[in-house]
Formats: C-alpha cells, sequence, structure tokens
C-alpha cells in the first residue's frame, strides 16, 4: 500500500487506515463481536493499513485494550492513534482538558493499549473551561516525556457551526491556529466524503499549507457510500444512525443517486465497489489526506485496503464532483 506521512514529523502510514470505534462503540452493538474485531484489526495490518485510530471514550476504554491484545504481538507494524480529552457519563458526554487529567488519561492508555508511546494523540474536544493552550501544552509535555510522539485535533463542532453565519470550521482553524503557537499540529482529524465536502473549503487547504495531516473521518458516510444499507431497513437503537435526520428512509432514498453515481464509476473499473470508489476519490484530493473508514469486520478492512491500488480517471472524478449534494441535516 502506498504510504502517507503524519504532518512535520514524518510519520509514515498506509494510505487507509482502519477507525475502530465500531468495534466497541456507537454502531449496533448486537453486531460486536471481540474475536471478529481482532480479525479485522489483522487484516488491516497483513494489508498494510497501519494507522489504528481508537479513543479512550470508544467503549469506554473497552475499544483500547481490544486493540493492546493486537499490539502485545504486532506492535512494531502500527501507528497507534487515540484521543483524549472526553469523559462519558451515565447520560452524557462531557469534556474534560485540565492538564492533570490528560496526563492520567495519557497513562491509562498506555496501559491499555500495551504499549510504551502513542504514535498520534489527539485532542478529542477542547474543555470550554479551560484555555486549550493549557490542554495542549500538557499534551506537548507527553512528547517531551516520550510517552508521545506527535500531536493531533479532533475537529469536532463544526456541524454546530452550520447554525451560524460563518464557515463551518472557521471555529476549529482558530483552535488550531492558537495551539499551533504552543506546539506543532502534526494531524487534523475530521469529516470528508463525497457527501460531506465542507472540509475542501477551507480546512483541508489550511492543513496543506502547514503540511499538516488530514485524517478524513467518515469517509464512508455512515456507512450509507458502501450501497450496503437497507433503505427503511432502520438502525438498532444503540445505533447512532438511528437519531441521525440523514438516516430516515425518506433521506435515505432521496440521497440514493449519490450512490448510484458510486455504482456507476464502479462498473468502469471490473470489480470495484461503491466504497472502493468513494475512498479513491478521496485519496485523490491530496497527498495529506488519509482516510479512516471504520468497520468491525475483516472483509470490508480488505474491500478498503483495496481502494489504494483504484486510479480514478479524469472522467471519473469529474463524474464525482458533479453528484448531487446531499440532502437531510446533518445536525
Amino acid at each position: 500500500m502506498e504510504r502517507r506521512t503524519i504532518g512535520a514529523s514524518a510519520l509514515g502510514v498506509g494510505a487507509v487506515g482502519l477507525g475502530c470505534m465500531p468495534m466497541n462503540w456507537a454502531y449496533s452493538a448486537s453486531q460486536q463481536r471481540g474475536e471478529e474485531s481482532l480479525r479485522t484489526v489483522h487484516s488491516a495490518l497483513d494489508r498494510g493499513m497501519t494507522l489504528l485510530d481508537t479513543a479512550d471514550m470508544y467503549g469506554p476504554f473497552t475499544n483500547e485494550l481490544l486493540l493492546g491484545r493486537v499490539l502485545r504481538e504486532r506492535r512494531a507494524e502500527a501507528f497507534v492513534s487515540t484521543k483524549c480529552g472526553l469523559l462519558v457519563g451515565d447520560q452524557h458526554i462531557v469534556a474534560n482538558g485540565r492538564p492533570s487529567y490528560v496526563k492520567r488519561a495519557c497513562d491509562a492508555s498506555l496501559r491499555r493499549l500495551q504499549t510504551d508511546v502513542i504514535d498520534l494523540y489527539q485532542l478529542h474536544r477542547a474543555d470550554p473551561e479551560v484555555p486549550v493552550e493549557e490542554t495542549w501544552g500538557a499534551m506537548a509535555d507527553l512528547v517531551t516525556a516520550g510517552k508521545v510522539r506527535a500531536l493531533g485535533v479532533c475537529a469536532v463542532g463544526a456541524r454546530a457551526e452550520r447554525r451560524t453565519g460563518r464557515g463551518i470550521h472557521d471555529g476549529t482553524i482558530r483552535q488550531l491556529e492558537r495551539v499551533q503557537q504552543v506546539f506543532p499540529v502534526s494531524a487534523v482529524q475530521a469529516e470528508l466524503s463525497v457527501w460531506s465536502r465542507e472540509a475542501l473549503t477551507s480546512l483541508l487547504p489550511w492543513c496543506t499549507a502547514r503540511g499538516i495531516g488530514f485524517l478524513a473521518a467518515m469517509p464512508l458516510g455512515n456507512g450509507y457510500l458502501t450501497g450496503a444499507l437497507t433503505t427503511g431497513g432502520g438502525f438498532e437503537p444503540d445505533d447512532v444512525r438511528a437519531r441521525h435526520p440523514r438516516f430516515t428512509a425518506e433521506m435515505m432514498a432521496a440521497n440514493q443517486p449519490i450512490v448510484a453515481g458510486l455504482r456507476r464509476v464502479a462498473r468502469r473499473h471490473g470489480n470495484a465497489t461503491p466504497a472502493q470508489v468513494a475512498l479513491a476519490w478521496l485519496l485523490g484530493q491530496d497527498r495529506h489526506v488519509i482516510p479512516v473508514p471504520g468497520t468491525k469486520k475483516a472483509h470490508w478492512a480488505a474491500e478498503n485496503a483495496a481502494s489504494s491500488d483504484l486510479v480514478l480517471s479524469t472522467e471519473d472524478r469529474a463524474e464525482i464532483d458533479a453528484l448531487p449534494a446531499a440532502l437531510g441535516s446533518w445536525d
């Protein structure tokens, strides 16, 4: 698989990463199987998907524990990305950016992951009660201590900015510019896909101009762009899509032209799938982009890995660029 770099740190990773969240969090708990998830991680590493993306809140904690079982055997093959800054309560999720907490959280993640260093430590969300510079300074101390190799920011909260008159990533960019004064940002993780392209306008160009890696979150539109979801099929109550306006039966049907367009392009490439076309489109946006599709199934990981070999033509890309904008609220 092609290799790409994470920011100024020049840490190399496979061009397509593995999002591990669905294995333990947010998607259909009845379909989560520990042994299948372990096979998925091994399958990804076998195919060069070296970036394993997790967070302490996934589970909470169980996703890091699961990865630790793999890393115990294959640490040298993996690029480990985890996150801090969010706490899961009984009824809600809250941010905690206090420096003392950040350092404790890192030590706990290291134990669960069974490693002595985290390759990329990301701030999951800034704490509104703590100046972000203080949180980031504590994270920088972890680099100095040798517990972390590079730092990143998750561009969360962008959807809320749609309700203002500003660009949806304006707040994220302001935050990035503040922390950049304290310690270099190596990566930004934000949503980017065929049906959610806002990051192309300002956030990705901001990263590109500074040599910062861009981890494309939800690159397959929470599974919709695979074409494998049944319109109106419903979701389990614990699945985040069950409460998502874009995943109502009406909106899933209305957005079928997007999947149909991906299928048309896929047919021109033999056995390619809509998901592979969607990932190849992302890979062609910029050399700093690393899609991180989430999955808990080994065969989907293998399919996603193969997207790095798919080369889209100018005609293909023009057709995808011309697909209609997605319908339905994304808030």
